[in-house]
């Protein structure tokens, strides 16, 4: 198993020559960051371990004015190396990444105290029980203690077999298979073209993968895949890759943007969160302010509405609802975290509860629920219910998703409108969709020759009077209204195919049947033709009667007209 960590402390605690002494690679990239000996943008390195398995480690800055930087390197990891230099203890970006991992969720971490080489052992236990008192009530409490020197080589390998332990106690990167990339770097490579990198989680990704890269919508295909430098031809979430795509170029695609599969993903540009201050703030947080999101690695202004209070104070939990300038491709359960710009400081984070919200902002009320999702839309299609939570559910009525009380309303309003309908049925050819799909759900209910009745309830059109009318003078057939028969009832005898009508003149299906033999038995004695008047006397009928059912005749390639004679046609 691979997973990928991110360094986190303050400026100047050694976190870049950690990940050098691990990886064997210096960590920043720029000649202005090894000139100032400063981390100015994310750094990567890939640590082997003891025990043969690999970890990927993305080094940020420490320095507060990269903390932009920082925060989209850390949006996606699994666990954290935390360092704290022995020399100068806890610092201001100690406390300010620790917070920030835990809003994003980050559960499992291991600490390294550096530069103990420049302390007597009094100064490095001090800095020990520091470290250990400040990560109380966190999810570093606990974690181990690595105590190390890369100068003079002081606990490398403990740091090493700390990592392999680390490993062991992180879950696996969940497969949903709907990967997710947020990008965090963007370059074109001589011979290959784009070349994106970043974190995958979510699913994994194979070599000719036709993906999309959002906000751009841009219909890209995988070319090649990298994770440190080595091909891969597919790869699988938590790792570290590198993905040279064609159908973009490199300068249209920047940090923050996504590469997702087409349809896997709802896009959305406003959502409703938890928003949890920071207690260690000096004021409360309202809407007021200008503020910034950070999700995966992605940095995005933001308008903040709070769902319920004016605003909240440092340390609470509440509900807001935050409207993006871009559509992300997100779903419940991500991570970010909020940053005021003005004041330059994180003010808290939380998670997303809901990328579709249905309620107005004075009635919403989000939580993880599935259900709470359902019972806001009522019916919503299986497939997009997935779109909207990462959650699978089995549809209930056709393809939807439905609420238990909102089906219920369904059943008995049809189970009315089909005892209102009487003997003649409720025709289903005008129920909607859903409403046809929820007759599968009535058992006492029966379908008919597209006519929907109560179980047990006799069919009035078996054996109906003006089929008996027309068979008994069939080649003489009473209208309709003179049998005083209604419109809908002759309607559907013709639908089930009881009667024939042509020309406004109706006709058993029966009596069809046998002027059909008829004409074959008068067309085989006088195969040239016979004419209507012949036709009309061997019926006993007038021409009237005898045209329409001729005419039927044509009309079904029993006969066909050649002048004033019929021959027989291809059906007869």
């Amino acid at each position: 198993m691979s997973i990928t960590i991110s360094t986190a402390g303050h400026v100047d605690h050694g976190k870049s020559t950690l990940v050098e002494a691990l990886t064997g690679i210096d960590p920043d990239r720029f000649a202005e960051e090894k000139a100032r000996g400063l981390t100015i943008d994310l750094g990567f390195g890939l640590a082997q371990l003891p025990s043969g398995r690999s970890v990927s480690i993305i080094d940020v800055p420490g320095h507060e004015r990269f903390i932009r930087n920082m925060l989209a390197g850390v949006g996606a990891v699994d666990a954290c190396l935390f360092v704290v230099a022995a020399n100068e203890g806890w610092m201001p970006q100690s406390e300010e990444h620790l917070r920030i991992l835990e809003l994003l969720g980050v559960s499992h971490g291991l600490i390294a105290l550096t530069k103990v080489g420049l302390c007597d052992t009094d100064i490095v236990e001090l800095a020990r029980l520091e470290v250990e008192e400040r990560v109380e009530s966190t999810f570093l409490s606990g974690a181990p203690v690595v105590e190390t020197d890369v100068v003079d080589g002081v606990g490398i390998n403990d740091l090493q077999a700390g990592l392999d332990e680390l490993v062991d106690r992180t879950p696996a990167a969940a497969d949903l298979r709907r990967p997710r990339l947020w990008v965090d770097r963007a370059f074109a490579a001589r011979g290959a073209g784009t070349i994106v990198t970043g974190t995958l989680g979510g699913g994994q990704i194979r070599v000719d993968d036709e993906l999309e890269l959002r906000p751009k919508g841009a219909a890209v295909r995988v070319r090649a895949l990298q994770s440190h430098y080595s091909q891969r031809t597919k790869i699988g979430p938590g790792n570290r890759v590198a993905v040279n795509l064609s159908g973009v170029n490199h300068q249209e695609v920047a940090r923050g943007d996504v590469l997702v599969r087409n349809r896997q993903w709802h896009l959305t540009s406003r959502l409703d969160a938890s928003l949890t201050v920071l207690g260690t703030l000096d004021h409360e947080v309202s809407r007021r302010g200008a503020h910034a999101i950070y999700v995966g690695a992605c940095e995005l202004p933001v308008r903040m509405r709070i769902l319920g209070p004016e605003a909240l104070v440092p340390g609470e939990t509440g509900l807001v609802r935050l409207h993006l300038p871009r559509p992300l491709p997100l779903l419940p359960g991500d991570r970010f975290v909020l940053r005021e710009s003005g004041r330059a400081e994180t003010i808290g984070g939380g998670t997303v509860l809901d990328v579709d919200p249905m309620l107005p902002a004075s009635k919403a009320k989000p939580d993880l629920s599935v259900d709470r999702v359902i019972a806001e839309r009522g019916w919503v299609e299986a497939d997009r219910l997935t779109l909207l939570t990462g959650q699978p559910r089995e549809p209930d009525v056709g393809r939807w998703v439905v609420s238990p009380a909102v089906l219920e309303r369904a059943q008995a309003r049809l189970r009315e409108a089909v005892n209102g309908a009487g003997p003649l049925g409720l025709d289903v050819a005008g129920l909607n969709e859903r409403d046809r799909a929820v007759l599968d759900l009535l058992e006492d209910v029966t379908i008919e020759g597209g006519r929907v009745r109560l179980v047990g309830q006799s069919d009035p059109f078996e054996n109906h009077r003006y089929t008996a009318a027309l068979e008994a003078a069939p080649f003489t057939p009473p209208d309709p209204e003179a049998a005083g028969v209604g419109r809908s009832e002759v309607r559907e005898l013709v639908k089930r195919g009881l009667i024939v009508e042509q020309d406004g003149v109706f006709f058993a299906a029966s009596a069809v049947e046998g002027a059909q033999s008829v004409l074959a038995e008068m067309l085989a004695s006088q195969p040239d033709g016979v004419t209507v008047a012949e036709v009309r006397e061997r019926l006993a009928t007038t021409r009237k009667y005898a045209l329409p059912l001729l005419a039927w005749m044509d009309g079904h390639g029993v006969t066909r007209r050649r002048g004033d004679v019929r021959i027989a046609g291809p059906r007869l």
